[in-house]
């Protein structure tokens, strides 16, 4: 004998300890606060940070715009770590599967936008990058049902080359090095449409596949149940046809023997 009661010793029958639940909601809560999630709220504060920076005095200051810059690379090098150290460490929650891309597309949403509003960079490039963002994000939604499409190693690169692209264009660059980051942004642009057209024939695939899987699982569900009937039915009708019939056959054949031996007796 311990001494220790069921309860302390994690025995059955015993009455539930006084504030388990708080107890679970505490260690649920604290599970929130992982490095990983610590790494991706870190990313969405810098997003206003980022805006007001690179804003600073009209967007003319090469100094703001520098301390712009390195808010900017801040929040990329954390994109980097906050999934690798999520998936490493099993730190995946709910909330990271939220804040995630939400602070992903937050930064560079921010820099598109600010960079186009200030004239550096043409709207029509900021709105191809955000159409294609907002549509892959939408396209996931759609196929989410039947599949998750993963993160290719062309969506990587893209991501990569759009930050390095955007990057350049929040410092204040000039000469050849603001000829080299318009060619890094056209790379960027042609990635973005190139994978999001990948992104779009993997969803159509794995919808058809997802449709015919399930329509397959109901074909195979509706033959079993016919099965399952007709063999109900066999084992129900042949029991009772060699109770009813069979005697009924013997009778009429052994009447028709004996009438038959009565009309050799008379001859």
């Amino acid at each position: 004998m311990t001494g220790v009661p069921a309860s302390a010793a994690g025995g059955t029958g015993a009455k539930p300890v006084r504030g388990g639940k708080l107890g679970t909601a505490a260690v649920n809560q604290a599970s929130l606060w992982n490095i990983a999630n610590i790494l991706t709220m870190l990313r969405l504060l810098l997003v206003p940070g980022f805006v007001m920076l690179l804003l600073h005095d009209g967007g003319d200051d090469p100094v703001w715009r520098a301390f712009a810059w390195a808010a900017f690379a801040v929040a990329m090098i954390t994109d980097v770590f906050d999934g690798h150290l999520a998936r490493t460490y099993n730190l995946v929650t709910d909330f990271g599967k939220i804040a995630d891309p939400i602070a992903d597309k937050a930064i560079m949403g921010a820099a598109l936008i600010c960079l186009s509003s200030l004239g550096d960079l043409p709207w029509w490039i900021t709105g191809v990058i955000l159409a294609r963002e907002l549509g892959i994000t939408l396209m996931r939604f759609w196929v989410i049902r039947h599949a998750v499409i993963p993160a290719s190693r062309g969506g990587k690169i893209k991501t990569l080359t759009q930050g390095v692209a955007a990057g350049m264009y929040v410092l204040a660059l000039t000469g050849p090095l603001a000829t080299l980051r318009f060619w890094v942004m056209m790379a960027a642009v042609v990635l973005t449409v190139a994978t999001g057209l990948d992104y779009v024939r993997q969803a159509v695939v794995l919808r058809r596949k997802g449709i015919a899987a399930e329509r397959a699982a109901g074909a195979g569900s509706g033959e079993a149940d016919v099965a399952d009937a007709s063999g109900g039915a066999t084992a129900a009708d042949v029991p009772g046809a060699g109770a009813v019939d069979v005697p009924g056959a013997a009778r009429d054949a052994r009447t028709t023997a004996d009438a038959r031996g009565g009309a050799e007796a008379e001859r």
